[in-house]
């Protein structure tokens, strides 16, 4: 039992060791692995995926790269310069002396940078990142949405794909230009059209739903949709969930009631790291839903992975599993509950503002008090939450009567929704 200040942050389940939950390797270790030729480590050749951070290095690269016509090689050149004033120097002594020449190299990389972004004939990759730069205030330049926008703009003309989906979120929420709807879809569509995933997904949203003054179009909006999940990755899993959804409809007539299509869709996007589908496994393999078995132990563990990424609604359904605990899988705990129902109450989730009330009202995983449970109810149907408002009423009636709530079954906790 956990006093109101008690420890703020919840453990995370353990053991929870099933091949389906291994991390994946990181992106960067993957391309490495892939990408250096074993052939390269027998000799003393400098390894171009990881050059090294040194003052010698970078004179003879920057000597190397003044006769070579290519931007590209410029522009590579231009990042590998950023990426030395982050970690050249890290254990020299007069560290006054090393600010000072990273502050160099990133002059140097900005010169050479917007150079190549604003020549006559510009380097398109060189406009879209020196856009980023306006739109981030990076590499020491002040915030210029205008700034930024005009160069994805330019960008966008020479046909740069991710710079013509910026072009189309600009003119969507405002930002650097007018507001323009119209323009905001045309420009999507350019951006899908050369294949961005994200403007891919966008696009086919935009059509499935009319926005953007777009006329509804759920036949192409499912053609685009599935192209974005072909090329989903870790940052456009989104078209996969989406898909997945229609998938789990029994009357969408967009495309056919398939759970098992959607129970794979799900896990395609759970498993690029989608904390929604995360959270839906979650519950698929807590009640036995879409072909899946009922599964304590993989339910907690795509739970876990939402949760740990900060999913409310993931937290939530960590506390009713603590609740009641799971024989062999996951040990009851009410310090447990309490905490994973605050910290999605914190959030603002009035479910989870409404448990933190009950518990204490009953006094799990926290010494029972009446006020504090009532302050949580009202916070929980401020929302809306018509058990809060329920509970509050009960409350006012009873008076000082000592409250017959009791603990839930995990049937109870199920069934009554005291915790989902």
């Amino acid at each position: 039992m956990l006093p109101y200040g008690g420890p703020s942050n919840p453990s995370v389940p353990q053991g929870l060791d099933d091949p389906e939950f291994e991390l994946r390797p990181s992106s960067l270790q993957r391309s490495v692995s892939t990408s250096v030729d074993p052939r390269t480590k027998k000799t003393k050749a400098v390894d171009l995926t990881a050059p090294p951070f040194t003052k010698e290095y970078i004179d003879q690269y920057r000597h190397r790269i003044k006769a070579d016509p290519d931007p590209e090689a410029h522009f590579l050149y231009a990042k590998y310069l950023i990426d030395a004033a982050k970690k050249i120097g890290a254990d020299a002594k007069d560290q006054r002396a090393v600010k000072k020449y990273r502050d160099l190299l990133l002059q140097e990389s900005l010169k050479t940078i917007r150079r190549l972004a604003e020549q006559k004939e510009a380097y398109d990759e060189a406009q879209f990142f020196l856009a980023n730069c306006f739109g981030t205030g990076s590499l020491g330049l002040q915030v210029d949405h205008e700034r930024a926008y005009h160069l994805y703009l330019q960008a966008a003309k020479q046909n740069h794909a991710a710079a013509s989906y910026r072009v189309a979120v600009c003119n969507e929420i405002g930002a650097g230009t007018r507001r323009d709807p119209q323009r905001a879809s045309a420009f999507y569509r350019k951006a899908a059209s050369l294949g961005d995933t994200a403007a891919m997904y966008k696009l086919g949203m935009i059509l499935l739903l009319g926005s953007l003054g777009e006329q509804k179009n759920p036949r192409e909006a499912i053609n685009w949709l599935r192209r974005a999940a072909e090329q989903a990755d870790e940052e456009n899993p989104h078209a996969l969930h989406e898909l997945a959804m229609l998938h789990e409809m029994q009357n969408s007539q967009l495309v056919i009631h398939d759970p098992a299509c959607a129970k794979s869709l799900y896990e395609q996007a759970a498993r690029l790291g989608y904390t929604q589908s995360q959270y839906k496994l979650g519950q698929c393999f807590e009640y036995g839903t879409l072909t899946c078995p009922v599964d304590p132990r993989r339910s907690i563990a795509w739970y876990t992975k939402a949760a740990e990424k900060g999913d409310a609604e993931a937290e939530l359904a960590l506390s009713g599993w603590y609740l009641t605990g799971s024989e062999g899988v996951l040990k009851q705990s009410d310090s447990e509950a309490y905490l994973w129902a605050r910290k999605a109450a914190n959030k603002g989730l009035s479910k989870a503002e409404y448990a933190v009330g009950y518990y204490a009202e009953v006094g799990i995983g926290i010494k029972q008090d009446i006020e504090f449970a009532k302050r949580w109810y009202m916070r929980a149907a401020a929302q809306g939450n018509k058990r809060a408002m329920n509970r509050l009423t009960e409350m006012k009636r009873m008076g000082n009567k000592r409250s017959n709530v009791g603990r839930p079954t995990r049937q109870q906790a199920k069934d009554e929704c005291v915790i989902c």
